[in-house]
């Protein structure tokens, strides 16, 4: 490439960060570590009335827990701040009146209530080269009389002069040539003198340009606007130095059609934000990926294939690993099927390589809340190594080992009914003196005993087991029994038989 790989996010502060973003931020930092550049953070916050308080710090700890870590930020600085653009103004006054003075853009004081009454009386309104001078502007109204509604404090907006008829060609690194007549855009509003800001499509485009954004990479909702930004470069004379153009697909919903939103997580139960959100405003709490138990590197392995595949059949990766895979030629142009349960499979998958001892130590808070203490790190470890394959997260645990440190309370109908009969007590009060009998009490050394015993009996190897094992966990389903009974020791277990024979 001729020039430094320059990515930048530029999420606006208006509340949670939405899952699709979040991927966005992920491709985009993919991308620049792959190629040895920067990854940018900058806040579009020139929407002051949707500004969310808690929103900026939140994008920024977002970003952080998923381990995107960004070059040039508010947080981290650079040679190319400000970077929020509400901090900007300065630049963006100068740059408004460049293409004002270029007769690239021109003053428009049409009020709300006028422009409502022009979409009113003309169906499909748009204000444009055959509109535009039957409306009050610069271009319509004499210099006099624009002069003297500035000077007199009159509200303006300034709009992007578009001429029609004209052939756009948008370069998409995923999509190919794009090619839409100037003809359907309308002239845009740049700027609005009530608050002192830009919109979106000039701020966007000015600090690309002075960022050195190599390229731009977002998501496919934002493809309409690239002719537009195509022609803010044109007219600003920065054709030479415009980004390329990557539209991502779109997250769609798991089930239906349309685009994934809040909705279909609060629908199907999952979340659709990094991390849990608490709404200022409405004191509304919204489900997180990390306070539901995520791991951050599930999120991202998960999330990078939603739209982008490695060019095999690998599913796991780390961090590393997508990057050095990662290109923007193996990445979908139609939507990605937001699939959250393949989500839980990906956590389940790197659960399972996390070593025991740190699993347990993940699982000893949990512990703490249900009132277990007193257990050792060694016996919490043995017993989360025995059911760990059986989880997505990490508070499945207490569901799945809970027998190892809470007695039964109630005992499984279905398995009772099938189990135990009336000579099942006289069975297990045998199994108690065998037990007792039994010196080494390891997994190696009372299995077979038991085993034998049972044989030498001539009972049912199942009914006796499954009865031995509804006494100690509560129902017939676990880990191997005697590594169970290993872990608990000889006390615990046969206190557990006898309570089991007085309570069932």
């Amino acid at each position: 490439m001729d020039r430094k790989v320059r990515v930048r996010f530029a999420p606006s502060p208006t509340g949670p960060l939405h899952i699709g973003g979040v991927r966005t931020a992920l491709y985009n930092y993919l991308f620049a570590r792959q190629h040895g550049g920067d990854m940018i953070l900058r806040i579009e916050d020139t929407d002051s009335q949707r500004f969310v308080p808690g929103a900026e710090e939140y994008i920024n700890e977002s970003l952080a827990w998923l381990g995107i870590k960004i070059d040039e930020g508010v947080k981290e600085g650079g040679n190319y701040g400000p970077y929020k653009q509400s901090e900007r103004r300065d630049i963006y006054r100068e740059n408004v009146k460049t293409l004002l003075d270029n007769g690239k853009a021109y003053y428009a004081f049409d009020t709300p209530e006028e422009l409502d009454a022009k979409r009113q009386s003309t169906p499909n309104f748009q204000y444009d080269a055959s509109t535009r001078m039957s409306m009050r502007n610069s271009l319509s109204l004499p210099a006099e009389e624009v002069k003297r509604l500035i000077d007199a404090g009159e509200k303006y907006v300034v709009r992007f002069l578009i001429e029609p008829g004209r052939d756009i060609e948008v370069n998409d690194l995923i999509r190919g040539k794009v090619t839409i007549n100037s003809s359907v855009l309308d002239d845009k509003v740049l700027y609005k003198s009530a608050d002192d800001l830009p919109t979106y499509h000039l701020a966007n485009i000015v600090d690309d340009h002075l960022m050195e954004v190599s390229h731009v990479i977002r998501g496919e909702e934002w493809l309409p606007s690239a002719p537009l930004h195509v022609l803010l470069y044109e007219a600003f004379g920065w054709k030479d130095t415009m980004p390329e153009f990557v539209h991502l697909p779109l997250l769609l919903k798991p089930d239906g059609k349309g685009k994934l939103s809040k909705r279909d997580g609060d629908r199907l139960g999952f979340p659709v934000f990094p991390l849990e959100w608490h709404d200022p405003k409405s004191g509304d709490i919204s489900s997180g990926y990390r306070e539901s138990g995520y791991l951050p590197q599930a999120v991202v392995n998960f999330l990078a294939l939603l739209g982008w595949n490695p060019g095999d059949d690998t599913e796991i990766m780390s961090m590393e690993e997508l990057i050095n895979k990662f290109s923007l030629d193996h990445c979908s142009k139609s939507g990605a099927k937001f699939d959250f349960e393949k989500g839980k499979w990906f956590n389940h998958k790197y659960l399972q390589e996390l070593p025991d001892a740190s699993l347990a130590q993940m699982f000893k808070p949990i512990l703490e809340q249900n009132g277990i203490t007193g257990y050792s790190d060694e016996y919490i470890t043995r017993a989360v190594a025995m059911v760990k394959g059986r989880i997505n997260f990490v508070k499945d645990l207490w569901d799945q080992a809970r027998f190892f440190f809470v007695q039964p309370e109630s005992y499984d109908e279905k398995a009772v009914k099938k189990r135990w009969n009336e000579d099942t007590p006289r069975i297990m009060n045998e199994l108690i003196d065998v037990l007792n009998g039994i010196e080494d009490f390891s997994c190696a050394s009372a299995e077979p005993i038991v085993l034998g015993w049972i044989t030498d009996k001539g009972y049912h190897m199942g009914n006796v087991m499954n009865a031995f094992r509804l006494t100690v966990v509560g129902e017939c389903k676990g880990p191997h029994m005697f590594d169970i009974t290993e872990l608990m020791g000889k006390e615990e277990t046969v206190r557990r038989i006898k309570l089991g024979i007085e309570r069932i």
